[in-house]
């Protein structure tokens, strides 16, 4: 990453209220580029155990 977790934040926090559950997501995760589009069904991982499903729009 270019810029640290603490600066993202705190930037971030500047313009609009972060409030406890908002999630900053940053970049693209390994296998997520041009090559595999995600689709309905799909999951995406977060920190932990956080797992969010992705909905065909």
């Amino acid at each position: 990453m270019i810029f640290p977790v603490v600066m993202l934040v705190s930037f971030i926090s500047r313009i609009m209220t972060l409030l406890p559950g908002d999630l900053v997501t940053t970049g693209t995760p390994s296998g997520w580029g041009r090559s595999r589009r995600r689709r309905g069904g799909d999951r995406g991982r977060g920190v932990g155990i956080l797992k969010n499903p992705v909905k065909r729009l």
